[in-house]
């Protein structure tokens, strides 16, 4: 392997970078403060009042203590339902943790907003958990505690295919495939939400707080005239005496997480996919540098390589294809001590050899034909060696144009996404920077399947950068008026294309991508190693390979 990267001079160019960027951290990091507040101070001491912990402090007093829990869909809801008082990270926590050494999802219920009730977000955070267990195969476990379905919006919330039904589809599968799934009630479970903890294979009740019932009281009343009250009809006496639906009845949340940790210790460990690992070594530059490299204008280029640098082991890679299709980089490395093989979009504009043996110019973030090809190539190669594959992007799409028509662009770009499409071994992606149009799709992002996804808070995702979308919706819309034989003056056009880039903008951001699950998280990028380490562990928890197959490809 060849040692790559420089010392960075911290000049005033680096430090107006540096600045910008850990000024964009910085604000994150206080709305994620916000965020995890949940429904307010008056709705946790409500809780606490009841002797029930905090959904976040269920998962803090599960985990391994010092280890790190992996918090992810942060931003879920942010800026959504506002009409309906807001829904922070849509009122559920979900992240991997870590119970005896061994990682597992964690879903929490967070009942201080709207009594955990599920929203639509909140529906597709937690498939999305369950998605995260069913390709990795490591156990999950539910933290229940919810009045079940937001019946203002049942309708966006019920009876699709990715809707409230598909998690107890899913349950059902990860049972099948062998996933350990573990429930404890802490709270209500009501209606369709009861079933559950109890298609989990094992289910725990808190007496006085744990409660399993299709119908509540109030409903029971309205259905058949019986009088009732939520113990008789489904608490832990009902349940773990009468009926036997749960399992185990404990006294307090803090017995039930104890419990958990120790159900989780007895299981048998599954057997390893086998990817290469060996003892890892830090890279030779400050990864914290990465702030000053990122340029604050996201239009500038800069040196993937250097991020590169501050993130693989002992700054060391072996490059494939370095000469050729040079606007994106391919390179065996090791993060963490694990072998991975690295795509990633060079920003700065470089010189590139044609077939005849003449060079060209290729700017940076663009995926030229001789790119893609060398990409498509790579990623097969990792899919021969089981090398899992992670993703940089910072990319504003294909080349167009005449010669790059001509040359087959079309074609070479198919050939990429094929590959990656195909691709069977883990695949992580990071979003360093723009993740426009057919480069998101290109540089793995979330239609094609990444183990886990995150992004920088330097990401912008798009379908095409904000200058051009602003002028090509301002051309549409003045064709619009014109047709309705309306005039619009030179100050009203100015006017008029602001808000279009205004918009846009708050589109591109990257918290609008993070609240919608676009991505799993925005993460700092000094910890990038760790969640590289992180995806590949958890990966290498499902043994389960299917052979790689591209398909019909063009040669």
């Amino acid at each position: 392997m060849k040692h790559f990267g420089s010392r960075i001079q911290h000049d005033t160019h680096y430090n107006t970078n540096e600045e910008t960027n850990k000024g964009l951290l910085r604000k994150l990091k206080v709305q994620a403060d916000v965020i995890r507040s949940g429904g307010g101070e008056a709705a946790a001491a409500r809780q606490k009042k009841r002797g029930k912990m905090l959904a976040r402090e269920r998962v803090y007093n599960l985990i391994d203590s010092g280890s790190r829990f992996h918090e992810l869909g942060t931003f879920a809801a942010l800026g959504m339902y506002e009409e309906h008082g807001g829904a922070p990270s849509a009122g559920i926590v979900t992240g991997i943790g870590t119970i005896h050494g061994r990682s597992v999802v964690i879903v929490a219920n967070d009942s201080t907003v709207k009594a955990g009730a599920y929203f639509p977000i909140t529906i597709k955070k937690n498939l999305r958990a369950q998605e995260i267990a069913i390709q990795n195969r490591i156990p999950i476990i539910y933290l229940v505690d919810s009045a079940g379905v937001f019946l203002p919006m049942q309708s966006e919330i019920f009876p699709d295919k990715d809707d409230f039904g598909r998690i107890f589809f899913n349950n059902a599968m990860l049972s099948s495939l062998g996933v350990p799934q573990i429930a404890a009630v802490m709270g209500p479970c009501v209606a369709g939400g009861a079933y559950l903890p109890i298609m989990s294979d094992e289910s725990i009740i808190v007496e006085g707080t744990g409660s399993v019932f299709l119908a509540g009281p109030y409903l029971v009343k309205a259905a058949i005239g019986e009088d009732t009250d939520v113990e008789k009809l489904g608490g832990a006496e009902t349940h773990s005496s009468i009926s036997g639906i749960t399992d185990y009845s404990v006294k307090s949340d803090a017995e039930a997480l104890s419990l958990i940790r120790n159900l989780v210790s007895e299981m048998g460990a599954p057997p390893a996919a086998g990817f290469d690992r060996i003892a890892a070594k830090p890279p030779r530059f400050d990864p914290v540098e990465i702030f000053g490299i990122i340029p604050a204008d996201r239009t500038k280029p800069y040196d993937m390589y250097e991020v590169l640098a501050r993130t693989v082991d002992d700054s060391e890679i072996d490059e494939y294809k370095a000469g050729y299709g040079k606007s994106i980089i391919c390179a065996y490395a090791r993060v963490d001590g694990w072998a991975v093989g690295i795509v990633a979009n060079q920003r700065t504009t470089v010189r590139s050899k044609r077939p005849d043996n003449s060079s060209e110019m290729q700017i940076g973030g663009v995926i030229y034909s001789d790119s893609a090809d060398k990409a498509a190539r790579f990623i097969m190669n990792c899919n021969q060696k089981r090398i899992p594959l992670v993703f940089f992007q910072d990319v504003t799409g294909f080349m167009v144009g005449t010669r790059a028509e001509r040359g087959g662009i079309i074609k070479d770009g198919a050939k990429m996404v094929n590959a990656v499409s195909n691709s069977t071994v883990p695949k992580l992606t990071f979003i360093v920077g723009n993740s426009f149009g057919a480069g998101n799709y290109a540089m793995c992002g979330k239609a094609y399947d990444p183990r886990l996804i995150f992004a920088f808070p330097s990401a912008r995702i798009a379908v095409m950068g904000g200058d051009q979308a602003s002028q090509t919706l301002l051309s549409i819309k003045l064709q619009q008026m014109e047709r309705d034989g309306r005039k619009i003056t030179k100050e009203d056009q100015s006017k008029l294309l602001q808000e279009i880039q205004d918009r846009y903008e708050t589109e591109m951001d990257p918290t609008y991508a993070a609240s919608r699950l676009w991505v799993d998280e925005i993460i700092d990028p000094k910890d990038t190693r760790e969640f590289i380490s992180l995806g590949i562990q958890i990966a290498n928890s499902n043994s389960n390979f299917q052979h790689f197959n591209v398909g019909v490809i063009q040669t």
